[in-house]
């Protein structure tokens, strides 16, 4: 199915307008979770780093330098 232009248009100010309320939404979940809630939700996200294997570069590269360079460079100007 292909919108409209105008119908596209709409349905982004429906989303636009609704996501502020869906940024409290989400905060107030956050506010009312238990600690074991919270505690096996940060487990859970923390986990999922596992799941990916690690390229072997990444254990003698971080990329620090690079970034550090590219921050100074930016400073510079």
């Amino acid at each position: 199915m292909v919108l409209s232009l105008e119908a596209q248009r709409e349905w982004l100010r429906q989303w636009e307008s609704a996501g502020p309320a869906l940024a409290e939404q989400r905060k107030k979940e956050l506010r009312e979770l238990s600690e074991s809630q919270a505690l096996e939700a940060s487990e859970s996200l923390l986990s999922l780093a596992m799941t990916t294997p690690l390229d072997p570069f990444r254990r003698t590269h971080s990329g620090l330098v690079e970034q550090q360079a590219l921050l100074h460079r930016h400073a510079d100007r």
